[in-house]
């Protein structure tokens, strides 16, 4: 735990004092050989001094005789990990580690403290800090393979420089994925097992843990595949310098019982122990049901097997509370939290705009800080701290989050953003980019069309690009202007074509000749493409991709840039998708074209011109849309295991190109749905649209269906019965379909729409 015998970083640049000049310092080390990992630490101090200044600071074993400042590392006892950092009244500094990770996050401290402009280097005081890390294992997963959407393009020293820049932030392990995802890549530079070996090496340098997580996603009832997935790890044991944890995932992907999961770790363990005497074997319970969790707590119940180090809480996994509460107390519990994806994940963007969902899909750069340090901050105690899931650097500011958090849970979140900011963009601006990080974030809450903010944003990062022209250049920095682009860019193409499909349906709604309203409907609706909002924007997004895939190989498009799938991170490629119906309205009017008769053409035009308008009296809501849901209850029932309530889901049909109804895309089962002020003496019909089942209760009362359409497209319908209006007011609540437990999560009843017809 953090203890600040002054004051925090943040704090201390605020003050009067005056700052130590530390331009002219020597870096002095202990006299004689070191161990490797505390020589890589002053290493990193003079490497990344002379990066953000220029100057090259020199190392000696002494202090200077001339009076120049000195920058003192050395060790003292303390707790592991820990470390002091203090600026003396001489103007010497002093990073005392307990050890030797110790002093390199010391070296992290300081850097993220000073003040750095060309030629000059400053320290602000007074700092007088004593701290060691909350948790014992807080690292990230950097998967070398070919759905990664970043650096599986990388080299080595690439590798070794974003590794260095975690451990600056407290970070101590590192998860790589040595087997998985066997497809071609035309982008790495590096064979993956050279890689793999070359991961090792970089964490033994640095005196990092280095895991790997290695899912068996075939039957293990194959003898031969599980032969050779054993000799595999006989080659990774082989290969790794050091290795401290193999993480198999129990399930996603892998979906075999607990007695073939357990039996397969055993004889990992057997190859595992004479090359790597200390390492460990986790195991996560991720898409376990009861049955298979608990025969997994029975095995280590009655075998209680030493080279398990713990368990691990994921994605699907059972709720970490309960899992902590089964699990004995000689293993560890770890998390492994998504801070990769936006939707169809374990942390969703919270009302989260469909737009956003339609361009941005789930790996687009993704700052969420606020929002993940409430995540840590709430389970965190349950656990021995985490390696998240990522597939790029999208996520770095979520990264950083749950480092500087594991290490201190009472850091502030804007601090932790104005050290991220010192440290990698310009100490000068360093609160005001932490200001502008923290609106990226709130671009993404609620309704776009109403977030004005959202222009605010964007100007607030113009004007910084202007102040800061010297980092253009900086990847980090091109991803935030991307994404207070993208973000104004995705608002002004909403807002225009969301007017453009109410003009449309105008036409439709009061359509005399069908072949004329769909002419005029379809000319409005083309306006988007003929005269689109945000031409320079969008211009700027091509241009910000094409940099960041020359800077850190970020893979926005497909085809342009070899992205792995269209879900991962392939932005550029859904920059001209409709965020309106267009595409569903064109099709549509194909099959009017098709029918007989013009009365049913016309019937057909004024049923889609008024879809989400069923007149006065009447009421519609796009339950899975923040913005065209305003009689759902957000609020209702919050889910104790995810702090949250329910949630959309946003699918991927047709690789992210679905020419279907935008609200059959977004799907979720409200807790409820309130309607106040009704007529009670007027006759009312639910209707309901989406897939599957609707299991109804109006008021509690469960209501059987006039109608049954099951399809995405059909209707149930139900009579509201008259004595539930008597008080004006109708709750709408369905029970999830309790009989489609061995349906894939595909093919399970959801709900897109519904009405309140006033008849």
């Amino acid at each position: 735990m953090l203890v600040l015998r002054t004051l925090s970083f943040l704090a201390a640049a605020a003050l009067s004092a005056p700052a130590a000049d530390l331009s002219r310092a020597v870096v002095v080390v202990w006299a004689g050989a070191l161990p490797e990992p505390e020589r890589t630490a002053a290493t990193v101090l003079v490497e990344e001094v002379h990066k953000r200044t220029g100057i090259q600071l020199p190392v000696a074993t002494s202090m200077p005789p001339d009076g120049r400042p000195a920058i003192v590392l050395t060790r003292q006892a303390y707790r592991p990990e820990g470390y002091q950092l203090k600026l003396e009244a001489n103007g010497n500094v002093r990073i005392a580690g307990a050890d030797s990770r110790g002093l390199l996050f010391g070296v992290g401290g300081l850097l993220r403290a000073m003040e750095y402009a060309p030629g000059r280097l400053s320290l602000q005081g007074p700092l007088d800090v004593t701290t060691a890390p909350a948790y014992p294992i807080r690292g990230h997963q950097l998967g070398y393979r070919t759905t990664a959407n970043s650096w599986d393009a990388w080299s080595i020293p690439q590798f070794e420089q974003y590794i260095r820049e975690l451990a600056l932030f407290g970070v101590n392990a590192i998860e790589n994925i040595p087997f998985q995802d066997a497809r071609n890549n035309p982008l790495m530079k590096v064979p993956r097992r050279e890689m793999t070996h070359a991961m090792s090496e970089i964490c033994r340098r640095y005196g990092l843990d280095y895991w790997v997580w290695t899912p068996a996603d075939f039957d293990l009832n194959n003898t031969a595949k599980r032969a050779a997935l054993l000799e595999r790890f006989d080659e990774l044991f082989a290969d790794s310098v050091t290795l401290t944890g193999i993480f198999v995932p129990g399930g996603d992907p892998g979906d075999n019982p607990p007695d073939l999961v357990m039996a397969f770790l055993e004889d990992v363990a057997k190859r595992l122990k004479p090359r790597h005497p200390q390492a460990k074997i986790w195991l996560s319970l991720q898409g376990f049901n009861a049955k298979k969790e608990e025969a997994v707590y029975a095995y280590l119940d009655q075998k209680q097997p030493e080279w398990l180090g713990g368990l691990v809480a994921g994605p699907s996994s059972p709720p970490a509370a309960r899992t902590r509460a089964r699990l004995h107390p000689r293993y560890g519990l770890r998390f492994y939290p998504d801070l990769t994806h936006n939707k169809i994940c374990q942390y969703q963007v919270p009302n989260w705009d469909q737009a956003y969902a339609l361009t941005l899909g789930r790996e687009a750069v993704n700052p969420r800080p606020a929002e993940f340090a409430l995540v840590h901050n709430r389970y965190a105690a349950l656990s021995d701290g985490f390696i998240s899931y990522s597939d790029g650097v999208h996520d770095d500011v979520n990264k950083v989050i749950w480092s500087a958090l594991a290490w201190n849970p009472a850091t502030p979140v804007r601090e932790i953003l104005a050290q991220y900011a010192r440290l990698h963009f310009d100490s000068a601006l360093a609160v005001e980019i932490a200001d502008a990080i923290l609106a990226l974030e709130r671009n993404w809450a609620g309704p776009l069309a109403v977030n004005g903010a959202v222009e605010g944003t964007l100007l607030l990062w113009n004007r910084l690009e202007q102040r800061a022209p010297r980092l253009e250049n900086n990847w980090r920095w091109q991803m935030c202007v991307l994404r207070a682009v993208y973000d104004a860019y995705v608002r002004r193409k909403l807002l225009q074509e969301s007017a453009l499909e109410s003009e449309a349906n105008r036409i439709l709604s009061a359509a005399q000749d069908s072949e004329q309203a769909m002419t005029a409907a379809t000319s409005v609706l083309s306006r988007a493409v003929s005269e689109p909002a945000g031409a320079d924007l969008r211009a700027r997004i091509i241009d910000l991709c094409e940099r960041l895939f020359r800077s850190i190989s970020l893979q926005t498009s497909v085809e342009k840039y070899h992205a792995s799938g269209a879900e991962r991170g392939a932005v550029l490629d859904f920059i001209d998708v409709p965020v309106n119906n267009r595409w569903w309205l064109e099709d549509e009017f194909k099959k009017v074209r098709a029918m007989t008769s013009e009365p049913e053409k016309l019937a057909r035009l004024a049923a889609l011109g008024n879809w989400e308008n069923p007149g006065p009296g009447s009421f519609y809501d796009d339950v899975g849309h923040e913005a065209h849901s305003p009689r759902v209850d957000g609020d209702a029932e919050v889910d104790p295991d995810s702090f949250r309530g329910a949630e959309p889901l946003f699918w991927w049909w047709d690789s992210g190109r679905s020419r279907a109804r935008l609200s059959w895309q977004t799907t979720m089962w409200p807790r409820r749905m309130v309607y106040e002020g009704l007529d009670p003496n007027a006759v009312y019909t639910v209707r309901t649209g989406g897939q599957g089942q609707s299991l109804l209760s109006i008021d509690g009362e469960r209501v059987t269906p006039a109608a049954a359409g099951k399809k995405m497209g059909e209707f149930y319908e139900f009579t509201v019965p008259a004595q539930l209006l008597k008080d004006r007011r109708i709750v709408l609540t369905w029970e999830i379909p309790s009989d489609e437990e061995d349906l894939n999560w595909r093919q399970k009843s959801r709900l897109a729409e519904v009405w309140l017809l006033k008849r």
